[in-house]
């Protein structure tokens, strides 16, 4: 498998859980620059693979890399290296409410490295420019909408140039018309050249936005292109 690609890949990977095998057979890879959906029932495994892409649980077997880092041989030292190359973005924001979305901003570059205030500055107003907040720094969570707050979380993923971004459920919270914005924010992002993995059980959101697709189930991985005339929707109840 190329490194050079792909931002991640796992080959004849598994995922254990409470001791317990929830993913096995794994054979996906995602490459620099694309967006991929994550699709399946809930308690199908999609956040247990997740986890193990950003190194809170371990690839049990098998072999595969994320930003170049090996997953299966990861240790506990590495972590907050690897970190450091992905952003994660969650359905419920996980803004600090009593900070501006400045400060929330600034305690996330602070806690990662970041030492001179100038810098800090500069990079939350380009973070927040990316994603379309121009002036909304001094705002405080509360004052915004919902897709503003979830912008701002993306803005906060984007903090620290990573190559790859995991998006957990990023329009669950949202109308859909704040969900196509927050859509489009995304899809530019890796438009740019960041790995973008989104895990959705927004059906509408894929057929406006079609891109290669994997589905959890059966205790595995299957990739699966919503583009082509397989319908990734038949059999498959969102829950």
């Amino acid at each position: 498998m190329s490194d050079e690609k792909n931002i991640f890949w796992i080959t004849d990977g598994a995922v254990e859980q409470n001791e317990g095998i929830v993913l096995d057979n794994i054979n996906i890879h995602l490459e620099k620059g694309e967006f991929v959906y994550l699709i399946g029932k809930t308690g199908t495994g999609k956040s247990s693979l997740l986890k193990m892409l950003y190194g809170d649980i371990p690839l049990a077997k098998g072999e595969g890399q994320v930003a170049g880092f090996d997953i299966h041989t990861l240790t506990r030292k590495q972590i907050p290296d690897l970190r450091r190359k992905l952003g994660i973005v969650f359905q419920d924001f996980q803004l600090l409410t009593d900070r501006t979305v400045a400060e929330n901003l600034e305690f996330v570059m602070r806690s990662t490295g970041w030492k001179k205030k100038a810098e800090i500055k500069k990079r939350g107003e380009e973070v927040l420019s990316l994603v379309g907040l121009d002036h909304k720094g001094d705002k405080m969570p509360f004052q915004l909408s919902g897709g503003e707050q979830q912008r701002v979380s993306i803005a906060r993923a984007l903090i620290n140039k990573p190559e790859f971004i995991l998006a957990d459920e990023p329009t669950g919270n949202l109308d859909p018309e704040t969900s196509r914005e927050v859509m489009a924010v995304l899809m530019a992002i890796s438009k740019e050249g960041t790995s973008v993995l989104m895990a959705t059980h927004d059906m509408s959101i894929m057929e406006q936005f079609p891109s290669r697709t994997m589905r959890v189930e059966n205790r595995t991985v299957t990739e699966i292109n919503p583009m082509n005339s397989f319908d990734p929707f038949s059999e498959l109840e969102f829950e």
